[in-house]
């Protein structure tokens, strides 16, 4: 997997891809990361890649030349134009701005597909819209909230999709189970102690019973997906003795005399 991040900070991203994850990707050959000054590109002598919007108005707007020519430096004018014209993406373009669709974990599977993606890190009041018109093929933002630009979402693209590359994670159960590659969010998790300042694990996980863990692990994640993200429920994979849960859990709630009335629920006991 290759990224091509074009940026006009490119220390930023020095301490985040030398640790962790990231890092063993690329100490291993799996992923390799190139970062390209916008700065290089600007064709004047004091290297200007912003200036004020046509129509007036606060901020400044990163210029349309250098992005355009760092992304035929990187990728060849061919490709970039064939890709526009014909819609069939071989290098995904990705700009982030809060414009952007949201990422998601489906979005991380579609760009680690491709083997290749270029990030564009947005700054300032935005990029001149012609960049979207000549090369971009995605629009992207992590977040209804504001950044002062595009490179901690860029950061936060690398690892996700990072994460998806075949080999990276030593055990792939962790891939599985991470909240939101499975569509609801993660199981609580414990280990030792068993018991800490009057909490204990809860008993099933001390069991030995496999099946048994397994069918409280997802439970749990059913029930912490329900609490605080619900809207997830609508676009995970479901069976009938999920639902039937989660049915059990509003009708808890509508009525809380119904929670002995939960046969199908592993309890969360602590341990003796």
């Amino acid at each position: 997997m290759h990224f091509d991040i074009l940026t006009l900070f490119p220390g930023l991203f020095e301490s985040v891809f030398r640790e962790s994850i990231v890092k063993r990707a690329v100490d291993a050959g799996l992923v390799s990361i190139a970062i390209h000054n916008i700065r290089d590109y600007a064709q004047d002598k004091h290297h200007v890649t912003d200036d004020a919007p046509y129509g007036g108005g606060g901020g400044m707007v990163m210029k349309v030349e250098p992005i355009i020519l760092a992304l035929e430096d990187i990728l060849g004018a061919e490709l970039i134009a064939r890709q526009k014209q014909t819609g069939e993406i071989q290098v995904p373009i990705i700009l982030l701005t809060p414009a952007g669709r949201l990422f998601n974990q489906e979005m991380a599977r579609e760009f680690e597909r491709y083997g290749h993606i270029v990030l564009i890190c947005g700054r300032y009041e935005g990029v001149d819209e012609r960049i979207c018109e000549l090369a971009v093929t995605h629009e992207v933002s992590i977040g209804d909230y504001v950044l002062s630009g595009g490179e901690i979402p860029a950061m936060v693209i690398v690892e996700a999709v990072t994460r998806l590359v075949p080999g990276v994670l030593g055990d792939m159960r962790a891939l599985i189970e991470d909240s939101h590659a499975s569509g609801l969010l993660e199981y609580p998790h414990y280990t030792r102690p068993a018991e800490f300042r009057g909490l204990q694990v809860p008993e099933v996980l001390l069991s030995g019973d496999h099946a048994k863990v397994a069918r409280w692990r997802r439970q749990q994640a059913l029930r912490r997906t329900w609490e605080r993200r619900p809207d997830l429920l609508k676009r995970a994979k479901l069976s009938e003795e999920d639902r039937r849960f989660l049915e059990t859990l509003q009708q808890q709630k509508e009525s809380p005399e119904a929670e002995e009335a939960c046969p199908h629920e592993e309890r969360e006991g602590p341990a003796h």
